[in-house]
């Protein structure tokens, strides 16, 4: 059998059903602020895109608004979020519910070194190898 999603105690079909300020009440309190505050012009426009999406009317979704809260109405979505470099696939699942969406798409990558590059100093070029 497989396990179902509670979110504070709250299935997804209660979740999707609640307006704002009462799912405001179960989310974190830097999400319940930003609710309470009310949302700002690019996140109501990023919802009204998610609806389009569900409905059918958009094929895909690209945003650079990192700093938006998922909604229990985004679940099963597809965005592409950007990372500063590129746009980021991401498949918005269950467990995302009450995170950013910034959250979810890296920045920053891991740092590789090798030999100096082109234009280095003479004394790099000496560095020990092991």
């Amino acid at each position: 059998m497989a396990k179902q999603f509670i979110y504070r105690g709250k299935t997804l079909e209660e979740l999707q059903g609640m307006s704002l300020s009462e799912l405001s009440e179960i989310l974190p309190s830097n999400q319940r602020r930003k609710l309470k505050r009310g949302l700002n012009d690019r996140d109501k426009k990023l919802l009204k895109k998610f609806e389009m999406l569900k409905q059918g009317k958009l094929k895909k979704l690209k945003t650079h608004n990192r700093n938006m809260i998922i909604l229990p109405n985004m679940v099963g979505s597809e965005i592409q979020v950007y990372s500063g470099k590129e746009f980021v696939r991401l498949l918005i699942t269950q467990e995302m519910i009450g995170h950013y969406l910034g959250e979810f798409v890296m920045t920053r990558q891991t740092v590789k070194h090798s030999a100096p590059g082109v234009g280095a100093t003479r004394s790099s070029a000496h560095l020990s190898v092991k």
